[in-house]
This record gives structure tokens, C-alpha cells and sequence, in this order.
């Protein structure tokens, strides 16, 4: 018996905001002054540095349970189950609902709770909660899954990663451009079928580090100072990212006893391009091997940066042929791996 991904599903927003957008923003320093640089020229370096040309933002009418009430009812679909046989739902988010315009998160009840209010089941062994674990929040839920699975405490979890940051940004931050709206969901369940989770690495990085992300004021001085919006020191998540994310990969890749030759695909979490390119460079030098071509694929150029929803919402995109000059088979290894708000890292060796 083996523990697999048995249906996946995402929903992607029908909004495209693109970088050209962004013009008529009054982007700030971090003390209110305003940049040097015309918005043109921010958007074009910004563009170099994350390779994000547009992101998608939700309509005012959904929100982050909504979002991912779509997608688990794609991915239930897909794993063709009775979603009353569910054991678990395991809902990574960061900020609940968040209202267009409004200046509060609503998680009561949690997320998990409203997504199986929406999906309309009525068993109430199947245990709903959520998971706030930043950016690696799908990956560790999955995890989670994993362990219920193996300890008898399941046999079918759904697992959604889903966030709405465009609703939680300062316009008058430049790092404002980089986020996304998103949802994908999985099903984990104990199959017959050959494969499935082969080894998982989890580290939380807190006594320096825990405050890289977090949430902060407006930098329009003029702004109401008891709204906060999500900051980042970008500069400290890259070095942290370059240290710690390829290690993480490769203790989790050595313990599962795969050959680094045999990994197919890496999984990796949309947060910025180069930061990407260059963690994966790390990773590969490890082992003194170079990168394959083509071995990650990416999808921030369209879809930026959502989150806890890039993982599951790229991995879905994979296995349905959507991602150009990208495919997966049975039998192929994954490699999934994510860095976020903790400052916590993880990673996962799937097997197809």
C-alpha cells in the first residue's frame, strides 16, 4: 500500500493584471519618498529580476474559500471519490477570507470549516482544519496528510492550498507587484498503485529569521497606521532561500534513496525567478551535476507569486499537458520543495 497524489485540481483567477498596469501606481520608499526611477523603469527591473510579466487577481465577488471550493471540487472529481469517504481536509492559507477593500481577515470559522460547508458534506468524521504555515503550507500539509495515512488515522484527505495576497498588498510597495491570487487542491489517499510520497524534509528557521515576512504599514506615511499590509526584507529571504532551500532538497532526496540522474521534475515554489534558477543551481552543485534542461518547470511569468497555491496549482497544471514543453509519466520522480513566512522550508520526493 502506498500513499499518493490520486486526483489534483486549481482554479487560476480570470483577472490578468499585468506589469503595465502598474504605471499610474505611486510606488514609495520604505519612508514615504518617492522613487527616483519612472514606473516604467521599476516595472522593467522588477520584470528582470522575478520574470513575472502579469499575475491574476480574483474577482470581487470570490473569495479564498471560494477559490479553493473550486478546486477541491476539481480534484474530487479528478481522484473520482465520494467526498463523504473523506477523513481530512487540510486548508494552507496565510490571511482567511479577505473582503475586497476591507481591512480585516476572516477565519471564523476556518477555511477548511467553510470549504466543507461548501462542498456540501455532512460527515462529521471527516475533520476539517487549517494549516498557516506561510508559503511551504500545501507542501507540509501533504506531509501531514502522509502521517495521518500512515499512523491509520486516515485513508482519503483533501489537501488545498489557496490565497488571495493581492487584497493584503501596499500599492505603494514595489514588492506589491510579485503577489497572486490562487487555488489548487490534492487528494491523498491510500492506494494499491506503485509510488507515492517516498520521503519528506520539514525545518522552521526562527531565532533570526522568523520576521523576514510579516506585517507592516502602509509606506504612504498618510495611510492609516493600524492597517498593515504584507512586507518582506526581499534581499535576506534570497540568501536565506540559497542557503537553506537546496539542503533541505538534498536530505530529503539522500533519505529517500533516489539518484538525483533519475528526478524528473522539481516542484518548486513561484517566488522569484532568479531566486528559483539560482536555489536549483545550488542544489545540482551538491552533487557536482550540472541542471538539466527543462527540469523545473515555471509558472510566475503568467500567474506571479500565489503563495501557497503555486505548488498544487503548477503540479495540476503538469499533469493535465497545460504547461508548454512540459510532461510527466507514471513511474517519473518529483521533486517538491518550498521556502516562505516561518521562515520555514520544506520538501517531498513523489514518485508518479
Amino acid at each position: 500500500m502506498n500513499i499518493k497524489i490520486t486526483g489534483s485540481g486549481s482554479y487560476i483567477p480570470t483577472e490578468i493584471v499585468s506589469n503595465s498596469d502598474f504605471s499610474n501606481h505611486e510606488f514609495l520608499n520604505e519612508d514615504g519618498t518617492p522613487f527616483a526611477q519612472t514606473n516604467e523603469i521599476i516595472t522593467q527591473k522588477f520584470k528582470g529580476i522575478t520574470g513575472i510579466e502579469e499575475r491574476r487577481y480574483a474577482s470581487n465577488d470570490l473569495q479564498t474559500s471560494d477559490i479553493a471550493t473550486i478546486a477541491a471540487q476539481r480534484a474530487i472529481e479528478d481522484a473520482n471519490i465520494d467526498p463523504e469517504t473523506l477523513d481530512y481536509i487540510i486548508f494552507a492559507h496565510n490571511f482567511g477570507n479577505v473582503k475586497k477593500g476591507a481591512i480585516q481577515g476572516d477565519m471564523l470559522p476556518s477555511l477548511a470549516s467553510k470549504t466543507k460547508h461548501n462542498l456540501r458534506i455532512k460527515n462529521p468524521k471527516c475533520v476539517a482544519y487549517d494549516m498557516l504555515f506561510g508559503c511551504p503550507g500545501w507542501v507540509e500539509s501533504v506531509i501531514q496528510a502522509q502521517a495521518f495515512i500512515k499512523a491509520g488515522m486516515a485513508k482519503k484527505c483533501l489537501v488545498i492550498g489557496a490565497e488571495t495576497l493581492s487584497r493584503v498588498v501596499d500599492p505603494h510597495d514595489r514588492d506589491s507587484m510579485i503577489y497572486s491570487d490562487g487555488a489548487g487542491a490534492t487528494i491523498i489517499e491510500l492506494t494499491n498503485d506503485e509510488g507515492g510520497i517516498l520521503a519528506h524534509e520539514t525545518a522552521s528557521y526562527t531565532f533570526d529569521e522568523a520576521h523576514y515576512l510579516f506585517f507592516g504599514n502602509s509606506f504612504n506615511k498618510e495611510h492609516d497606521p493600524d492597517v498593515r499590509y504584507i512586507k518582506m526584507y526581499g534581499r535576506k529571504i534570497y540568501e536565506f532561500a540559497l542557503t537553506n532551500v537546496p539542503n533541505a532538497m538534498k536530505e530529503c532526496l539522500d533519505n529517500s534513496g533516489i539518484n538525483i540522474d533519475d528526478v524528473k521534475k522539481i516542484l518548486i515554489h513561484q517566488a522569484n525567478e532568479k531566486m528559483d534558477e539560482a536555489i536549483i543551481q545550488r542544489f545540482y552543485k551538491l552533487y557536482n551535476k550540472e541542471v538539466p534542461e527543462g527540469i523545473m518547470p515555471m509558472s510566475i511569468h503568467e500567474l506571479g507569486n500565489s503563495s501557497v497555491a503555486t505548488v498544487p496549482t503548477l503540479y495540476d497544471s503538469l499533469v493535465r499537458g497545460q504547461l508548454k514543453n512540459q510532461s510527466i509519466n507514471k513511474g517519473d520522480v518529483i521533486l517538491f520543495a518550498s521556502v516562505g513566512a516561518g521562515m520555514n522550508v520544506n520538501a517531498i520526493v513523489y514518485r508518479m
